[in-house]
């Protein structure tokens, strides 16, 4: 069966198992989903594909493991924040990617429009306004 990675993000879960999610409908869909998933705890990943068509408006960081990022199409600059506040911006163009790493808070900058495929480890991730 296929699926609109843009629409219904996959769980990668223990045993190596992968499923659809139901659709993503915004922000609050991530509290439903670490519900969904508790039980895999750090383990689990999260692959979701997402347009941006501006800069993003906050930050976030998980704590309990690396986020893979690639950049499919356009240009997206991620900022990357280290615990002594010190920011890297790198880059990304079609076909590239980068790796944010676990407890580094990140954010991004957006060239026109970018669409980004993210493997992430979404467990206890926090946030903060930009």
């Amino acid at each position: 069966m296929a699926h609109n990675l843009a629409t219904h993000p996959i769980h990668l879960g223990l045993g190596a198992s992968a499923g659809a999610e139901p659709e993503f409908t915004g922000m609050a869909w991530y509290a439903d989903y670490v519900a969904r998933h508790a039980a895999d705890g750090a383990e689990g990943r999260l692959v979701s594909l997402h347009t941006f068509t501006q800069d993003w408006d906050s930050w976030e960081m998980h704590p309990e493991g690396e986020e893979v990022v690639i950049c499919l199409d356009g240009a997206i600059t991620l900022i990357q924040e280290d615990a002594q506040g010190d920011q890297q911006a790198i880059t990304l163009r079609s076909g590239e990617c980068a790796i944010n790493p676990r407890g580094v808070w990140h954010t991004a900058d957006v060239a026109g429009s970018a669409r980004v495929l993210f493997i992430t480890a979404g467990w206890n991730t926090q946030g903060r306004a930009r």
